[in-house]
């Protein structure tokens, strides 16, 4: 599982502190934007703020491919587990 951010190492290593984030959570860098260009996840906040990283999950399976995406229908919601795990567990056989 990684997490994926606009966000500096410095402040993924300050999120980390704070919330007490397991140190196998690895958490990477979008700073230039190109991973949220090439997944079509950049967006435009409605208070203006350009090239914001729209919170997805992507479930990608063994042959690399996205499985599922999930993409927040309503910001600054998060992501349910409940929506999310259902699609995980098919991928390794338990659902």
């Amino acid at each position: 599982m990684y997490g994926i951010s606009v966000d500096s190492t410095w402040a993924h290593d300050a999120w980390r502190r704070q919330l007490g984030l397991p140190d196998d959570l690895v958490l990477l860098s979008d700073f230039n934007r190109e991973f949220g260009e090439q997944y079509g996840i950049l967006n435009t906040t409605p208070s203006g703020m350009k090239n914001v990283l729209r919170r997805t999950v992507f479930v990608i399976g063994r042959d690399g491919k996205i499985a599922h995406r999930w993409d927040v229908p309503d910001p600054p919601r998060i992501p349910n587990p409940g929506e999310i795990l259902p699609e995980v567990r098919k991928l390794v056989g338990q659902g």
